[in-house]
């Protein structure tokens, strides 16, 4: 009775943590956040990016991309449908970030200054990224694998905002990119914050000019300056507001099959 193949497999740390259960592992970190979404009745989200590095009194423009991350992230949650819920009702539209601090920080603090609910989608790193303190406590998901926490940001989205930022979120950007160009997602609006800093940051017109992508490729994103321009630019590219299912149309209930392509 005390040898460990006698241990509950439920119960069984060891055994739980082991190579063999990985896939079983990967399961739980999807189970458990969709059960949690599915509690408070997210249907769809809108994804806003950027670096963890920018402050509220940083230098340069970081001040002013975090201000207005956190408009931004008010102004979706006023407008976009995250305050419709109630009794058996469904949110739209809900501010999703990465649920750590600068950019996603903001667009968290924002959302919460407008009485909604927002979604942290943090990861244990080596150096331990803590979550940021706006994110509703329940829809505050910590991950071990970036693939998982990839799929959950990507699979009720009804749109994409990015900020400036890295390598992660020139990751996570080129990740959705590349799911539209090969219409493993469906169309929705991708907006690129601050036009100059991108354009400064990746040629595009280079990657049309060496052939790398098609004319069409560059037609999968906008620009946009400030935060009202950015929800204008949603709108006009296929947003609904109000509660009402968004560009991608995701599926009725939550929890139904993932968008992009899972």
């Amino acid at each position: 009775m005390a040898s460990p193949s006698y241990r509950l497999a439920a119960l069984d740390q060891d055994f739980l943590l082991g190579d063999s259960m990985r896939g079983v592992r990967f399961l739980m970190e999807y189970a458990k956040a969709e059960q949690h979404l599915r509690d408070w009745g997210v249907r769809s989200t809108i994804v806003i990016f950027g670096s963890a590095r920018v402050r509220e009194d940083g230098p340069g423009r970081q001040g002013y991309w975090y201000g207005e991350a956190r408009a931004l992230g008010r102004l979706i949650s006023e407008r976009g449908g995250a305050l419709l819920g109630g009794e058996g009702a469904l949110r739209d539209n809900v501010v999703a970030t990465g649920g750590g601090p600068g950019i996603m920080e903001a667009a968290n603090r924002g959302a919460s200054e407008a009485g909604a609910p927002s979604i942290g989608f943090n990861i244990t790193l080596p150096h331990e990224q803590r979550p940021n303190d706006w994110s509703t406590p329940d829809l505050t998901f910590r991950f071990h694998y970036f693939a998982m926490r990839k799929m959950h940001l990507a699979m009720r989205a009804n749109a994409l905002i990015v900020f400036p930022g890295g390598f992660g979120t020139l990751d996570e950007l080129f990740e959705l990119l590349t799911l539209r160009q090969t219409d493993k997602a469906p169309p929705i609006p991708i907006v690129l914050f601050d036009q100059d800093y991108w354009t400064r940051v990746i040629d595009f017109e280079a990657l049309l000019e060496h052939g790398m992508i098609a004319p069409r490729d560059l037609e999968l994103f906008r620009y946009a300056s400030d935060a009202e321009a950015a929800w204008e630019c949603l709108i006009s590219l296929g947003l609904r507001p109000g509660g009402e299912i968004g560009a991608g149309d995701p599926d009725p209930v939550p929890g139904a099959p993932a968008r992009d392509g899972a």
